[in-house]
């Protein structure tokens, strides 16, 4: 199905220019315009590692766990699972086939350029760049709020338990973890990207083995586990949202599954610091989806032999406030030992990971920031393209966890308004994913040219199942969640995705169509 092919005769690593073995990723940046400003020192497994850590399984199934509980629990999610990961796997191989040919960290908004057409370029290059952006500032802004959440779970835990006098802190202490972690994670992003390649590659071991860890030790411990039946046939209904139906119920509970397995762009946004990037990057795309759906489902199924009591574990009265997986591990430490303290360590684990996270989304956010703004798409673009002397684009990162941060703060006023920003962490992003996709089967069906790896004949196919994937989640995601549907219960999902088109659309047509024409190439 995969085609991988060599061109003109040469090595897979490299291209000759002039008697010089040049790096065939730094060849094809030049053909696209573009000069090399970034250092290019990353492994095609550091460019794995760094999709591997955002995607996270640790910290998408962790954080959503009490979704998938509630709508339709152990079937929705051990099912929900592997229907989310083969349709994430199509997205990421029309990815990978179009990274190859475009290796460059403008990713995305750059592809769509390149594959609409003349007329088209500069506006589907804007919509989608908008979308990618904003998206992966979300992204970061929900995983560290996560991480802050987590915290405080384990702050509450340690101190005693909701019963037992556990301290709670207030949502202006959540917010101060929140901007805490942030800061570390710029800091961290304005090392070298050889320091940072090693941060990436710690953070991909770190999930592989907490995951294994987990998802053996946390059944092991439990002195009551779930049946085989119960984990892989019941079908939790009673969700206390008036939702009956068992498909609605299903769907919903999909939620948890694409959550996690999101943001493996990564790989494509550093390919001009990747070695031979148009055959590594689009190894990091696949590796990262596929080895994630593997051991998310070894994960999923560990925890979910250790829940015998669904209502209790979402209970906000139960000793980790509702928090379903911090409870599980807590009371399999306490019910086998007489202490959780051990099931807080394991949620150490899972926050070292959820840290990891986050770090690698900056890291993808700056560089998507830097390619943005070197094509002259965002205000004060001169400041956000500019490197420092190691080479990095420090001030995209700074922009970065500012704005990540700034969205964070609306969690102060209502958290119903920091869910639909958080939304676009699922929907906008992918709705970025499959813009130059239906480009590339639409628009250039005929003109696209394939890069060492490309899909062949399946190409179109693929593409088109990929495109049609991620209309159905836009749908299904912005159905109500929760009848009767009022102000606190409606799901803000298109609120929130539809008012960033409005957005982006207006401001192209007042202001940018009259200056902004697409990528820019400085050579």
């Amino acid at each position: 199905m995969v085609q991988v092919r060599e061109s003109m005769g040469l090595p897979t690593h490299a291209v000759q220019n002039g008697g010089v073995m040049v790096d065939s990723g730094q060849s094809r940046l030049r053909e696209l315009g573009y000069k090399q400003e970034l250092k290019r020192d990353l492994s095609v497994f550091s460019n794995f590692a760094f999709s591997f850590s955002i995607i996270s399984v640790l910290t998408g199934i962790t954080t959503l766990y009490n979704t998938g509980l509630t709508f339709g629990g152990p079937i929705s999610m051990v099912y929900g699972w592997f229907i989310a990961g083969v349709f994430t796997m199509f997205v990421g191989l029309s990815m990978a086939e179009i990274c190859s040919s475009y290796p460059t960290s403008g990713g995305l908004y750059y592809w769509s350029a390149r594959l609409a057409g003349r007329n088209w370029a500069p506006f589907a290059s804007w919509l989608t760049g908008w979308f990618n952006i904003v998206g992966q500032w979300a992204v970061t802004t929900s995983i560290d709020f996560s991480l802050a959440q987590l915290i405080q779970v384990i702050i509450l835990l340690s101190t005693g338990g909701k019963n037992g006098g556990g301290y709670e802190g207030s949502k202006y202490v959540l917010i101060a973890f929140h901007g805490g972690i942030l800061l570390i994670h710029a800091i961290l992003n304005s090392l070298p990207i050889s320091v940072l390649s090693f941060f990436g590659q710690l953070a991909a071991a770190w999930n592989l083995l907490g995951v294994v860890l987990l998802m053996i030790l946390i059944p092991s411990v439990a002195t009551q586990r779930a049946s085989a039946e119960f984990v892989f046939t019941h079908f939790n209904t009673d969700n206390g949202e008036g939702i009956g139906s068992k498909v609605y119920i299903f769907v919903i509970g999909l939620l948890m599954s694409q959550y996690t397995l999101t943001g493996y762009d990564a790989s494509a946004h550093m390919t001009e610091e990747t070695k031979n990037a148009d055959k590594n990057g689009p190894k990091g795309i696949i590796s990262a989806i596929g080895i994630s759906i593997i051991f998310g489902w070894g994960y999923l199924l560990g925890i979910t032999f250790a829940v015998t009591n669904i209502p209790y574990l979402l209970s906000e009265d139960n000793d980790a406030g509702g928090y379903a997986i911090a409870e599980i591990f807590y009371l399999a430490f306490k019910n086998r030992y007489g202490s959780g303290v051990g099931g807080i360590i394991c949620l150490g684990v899972i926050a070292i990971a959820i840290f990891f996270c986050g770090m690698s989304s900056v890291t993808s956010n700056s560089r998507m920031v830097y390619a943005f703004s070197r094509d002259g798409a965002m205000p004060l673009s001169s400041m956000w393209h500019k490197v420092n002397r190691q080479e990095v684009p420090i001030n995209a990162v700074w922009l970065s966890v500012v704005i990540s941060f700034c969205m964070a703060l609306t969690s102060l006023g209502s958290l119903v308004a920091f869910q639909a920003m958080v939304s676009i962490a699922t929907i906008g992003l992918y709705i970025a994913y499959a813009l130059p996709i239906f480009f590339r089967v639409s628009l250039a069906r005929k003109s696209f040219v394939p890069g060492p790896f490309n899909l062949g004949r399946y190409g179109v196919v693929v593409g088109w199942i990929a495109v049609l994937w991620v209309v159905t989640i836009s749908v299904l995601f912005s159905l109500p969640v929760a009848y009767p549907v009022t102000s606190e219960t409606l799901n803000y999902t298109p609120v929130a995705v539809g008012g960033l088109f409005v957005i982006t659309v207006s401001w192209w047509i007042l202001s940018a169509r009259h200056w902004f024409t697409g990528p820019v190439t400085n050579i």
